[in-house]
């Protein structure tokens, strides 16, 4: 038998760890170094080796970072070659124009080599960009791209660490659209939308780039204003907002006119807090809104409404209200020729157990805000209508009352309900009541307040515009609404006959009220001088301090049974203390 032979198979040669590793480096996907302990890469994968754009072998590792990640990545490099535990860190690699995230796995694997670390990047960009978008989403808004509120006060926060730094001032002004609302309800949001974007593509090119404005709702931005603080710095910054709304907008075919109204609040002056600073810019801007719009109002204490004051006082307000702690005073209001009271103001007094008289100024606003000014309001004008027939019935011949009426009451939707109570249950003609309305009220909405007002006019109350003269005081309004009484607001009162511009103000609105057929109160009278230059103007009626403090009832009832002219009454009746 041939037996053959067959020679044995020779093995195969076993390459070494690192050969091995360069073989795979090729196939890896991932970016994958082999690193000296110096850090000097040796290897690298296709992956890896796209990312420098320049040649790697002997290339410090680190230098393929963005600068603000090289610490991190040395440190990690140091701890996984001295204790030969794996180190996990994440770096930005420079790719171009770009910058690439990696998270980078480091671990010890030949001790005994020339390039013993092994470090495995994973691309993590697609994960940080969602989280980007994320964190933009959260901070800007989402109409405008503007900053939201988290970012603003962020940015509010920095500049008032610069400004304690520097010792210089700055301001946050808070602007609102005004007539946003008609556009929104007449044409749709989409248009509205459209306005916002453009709005505040206006607004921030208006703006230094050191400058931050922000949506904060609705049609309201805040700009924050860092070194603006003098009065004509202001001035001039927010006379370029201004002019930047009052372009007409164009948009899908409609010509859209707004204006702006804007608030101004100065740190350290007003406020040294992000919170506060915002708070009373938008109390300011209300008051812009208030007072005719389309104007800046850089706050001040007089435009507090319920930020400055605590929760203990909105608190006690409640327990106010039930404990029957309110009480209505009445002022007179007297013909100016015979100086008979014709009839009574009503104004509304808190006397707190502890804190004795609260100011109206104090609490009006902080009702106004919580709602409670609709049930407060409600009483008031029911008591009031009340109290005015015990007034005639001493007096012994027709009087009338005279009632404010708070914004929030007026657009309330029970409000002619509670006024036909208060008729009913008094049994008090219409003619008798007068509600006294500000101007800004009207303006607000001048669709709804004709609706309102007209059904006023039905029950026979007549309309009274208060503090005549220091918000729109336009001839179209007084043409448009059934307004049967002007009070001249006492700022034009209280320098006659002296103030020559004072008294043409006066002149100017008698004169028009006598061809309009309107009757005209002037507030604030506290000499004779004022009262004999008003009488010879023509004024009807006046009310002040010289004819009558506030009072309460039974002193008023005491002034009416004394059935004497006015300038005869006793002084304590003058000044409500009997």
């Amino acid at each position: 038998m041939h037996t053959s032979t067959v020679a044995p198979s020779q093995p195969t040669p076993r390459r070494s760890a690192p050969a091995l590793l360069d073989s795979l480096l090729e196939a890896a996907g991932d970016a994958v170094f082999r690193v000296t302990l110096g850090g000097q890469v040796r290897a690298a994968s296709r992956r890896a080796s796209g990312l420098g754009g320049v040649e790697l072998d002997g290339r410090p590792l680190v230098s393929l970072v963005h600068d603000v990640d090289q610490p991190s990545l040395r440190n990690a490099l140091v701890a996984a070659g001295a204790s030969g535990e794996p180190s996990i860190v994440e770096a930005r690699f420079r790719c171009g124009e770009r910058d690439v995230w990696f998270e980078l796995r480091i671990a010890m694997i030949a001790s005994g080599d020339d390039a013993p670390l092994l470090v495995v990047g994973r691309d993590m960009s697609a994960q940080h960009a969602t989280e980007e978008r994320l964190r933009h989403m959260a901070t800007h808004d989402a109409l405008t791209e503007l900053p939201n509120r988290v970012l603003l006060s962020d940015r509010i926060r920095m500049v008032i660490a610069n400004a304690r730094r520097s010792g210089q001032g700055f301001a946050v002004a808070t602007i609102g659209l005004d007539g946003f609302k008609k556009v929104n309800d007449g044409l749709g949001h989409g248009v509205g939308d459209a306005v916002l974007r453009m709005a505040a593509g206006r607004l921030r090119r208006t703006l230094r780039d050191s400058d931050t404005l922000a949506r904060v709702g609705g049609d309201e931005f805040v700009a924050v204003l860092p070194g603006t603080a003098s009065e004509a710095q202001i001035k001039l910054v927010t006379g370029r907002l201004m002019a930047a709304l009052q372009s007409p907008f164009e948009i899908d075919g409609h010509t859209i006119y707004l204006a702006g109204s804007i608030g101004v609040a100065i740190y350290p002056e007003h406020a040294e807090d992000e919170v506060r600073l915002v708070t009373l810019a938008d109390t300011a801007m209300s008051r812009a809104k208030e007072t005719g719009r389309a104007r800046t109002v850089t706050y001040s204490p007089r435009d507090q409404g319920p930020p400055e004051h605590d929760i203990s006082l909105e608190a006690a307000m409640f327990n106010a209200v039930r404990e029957g702690e309110f009480q209505l005073y009445y002022q007179p209001i007297v013909d100016a020729r015979n100086r008979t009271i014709e009839g009574f103001e009503t104004l509304m007094r808190w006397k707190h157990p502890t804190l004795g008289m609260v100011p109206p100024g104090r609490f009006i606003p902080i009702a106004e805000t919580n709602g409670l000014i609709n049930l407060l309001g409600a009483w008031a004008l029911k008591a009031a209508c009340m109290q005015v027939r015990q007034f005639e019935e001493v007096a012994g011949r027709e009087l009338y009352i005279s009632v404010n009426i708070s914004p929030r009451q007026f657009r309330n939707d029970k409000f002619l309900a509670v006024l036909d109570d208060a008729l009913a249950l008094s049994g008090t003609p219409g003619r008798q009541l007068v509600l006294e309305i500000t101007e800004g009220t009207l303006m607000v909405d001048p669709l709804h307040a004709e609706s309102v007002l007209a059904r006023m006019a039905e029950r026979g109350a007549r309309i009274a515009i208060d503090d005549f003269g220091t918000g729109y005081s336009s001839l179209a309004y007084l043409k448009r609404f059934p307004i049967s009484v002007l009070k001249v607001d006492r700022a034009f009162v209280k320098d006659l006959p002296q103030a020559a511009k004072d008294a043409a103000i006066c002149g100017a609105v008698l004169d028009l009220a006598r061809h309009l057929d309107l009757s005209v109160v002037a507030e604030g009278v506290e000499t004779e001088e004022q009262l004999a230059f008003l009488d010879n103007l023509g004024c009807q009626y006046i009310q002040g301090y010289l004819t009558g403090k506030p009072m309460p009832a039974h002193v008023a009832l005491a002034a009416l049974k004394e059935d004497l002219y006015t300038e005869l009454l006793p002084a304590d009746i003058r000044t409500g203390k009997r």
